[in-house]
């Protein structure tokens, strides 16, 4: 089988954007706009939070998951590639995490 990836899914999430389907919630999330995605993006970072504090693995797994897929739905409606994110992670990859921190703008 081959391996799933985050590229993978944001396909999934750009071709069932705009298909109209009243069964996927994907289009149902672009139909609404960026407020509501961004909210449900927010809420599921805070329930990711909630189940590695308290330890729930399973729950960890589908939180991240919803996380993931939220936080990919925010990027299609902003117009921002998961490609534009990727290369500002390999960009910080030769730093340290406390010098690349340090080095942005204040403010």
């Amino acid at each position: 089988m081959a391996e799933f990836s985050f590229s993978d899914l944001e396909t999934i999430i750009r071709d069932r954007a705009n298909s109209g389907d009243p069964d996927s919630w994907t289009a149902k999330l672009f139909s609404r706009g960026i407020d509501k995605a961004a909210q449900k993006l927010g809420e599921e970072a805070v329930e990711t939070v909630i189940a590695a504090v308290k330890g729930d693995t399973q729950g960890l797994v589908s939180e991240s998951a919803d996380l993931i897929y939220h936080w990919l739905v925010v990027l299609g409606l902003s117009g921002v590639p998961l490609g534009d994110v990727l290369k500002e992670l390999e960009s910080r990859t030769g730093r340290s995490g406390i010098a690349e921190k340090a080095s942005r703008p204040k403010g």
